[in-house]
């Protein structure tokens, strides 16, 4: 683990594919909240909202039940990890059935403060 103190929120069973999510998750990971907030905004991938309302979570979680500035903070720790699958059936060709894997995914968010920056004499 790191050397500072992390606050972490998931948002869970989100119908989309985590492969896709994690295109996206990928694009914010180590950035200023306010900064990744802002990249998302722009993005045009449906994966963007849903991990803009998890990274909005983790930063008020901070804000209010620890304190911290809502400036100073980063995205530290950020994945999309595999949900529950739906299985559904589409009737294919002779009498027979193709299967439909529906995935979802979890998005585990995780933010901190920078570290501050030491001065040297």
């Amino acid at each position: 683990m790191a050397d500072y103190f992390e606050v972490t929120a998931v948002e869970k069973y989100i119908r989309m594919s985590p492969r896709k999510v994690r295109l996206v998750v990928d694009m914010v990971r180590g950035r200023g909240v306010e900064e990744a907030i802002g990249l998302l905004k722009m993005t045009r991938r449906e994966a963007a909202r849903a991990v803009e309302k998890a990274i909005n979570s983790a930063a008020s979680n901070a804000t209010q039940n620890y304190g911290l500035a809502r400036e100073d903070l980063f995205v530290s720790t950020i994945y999309a990890g595999e949900g529950p699958t739906l299985k559904r059936v589409k009737a294919g060709a002779r009498g027979r059935y193709k299967p439909i894997l529906k995935r979802s995914a979890h998005i585990t968010v995780s933010v901190a403060e920078r570290p501050a920056k030491v001065e040297e004499k």
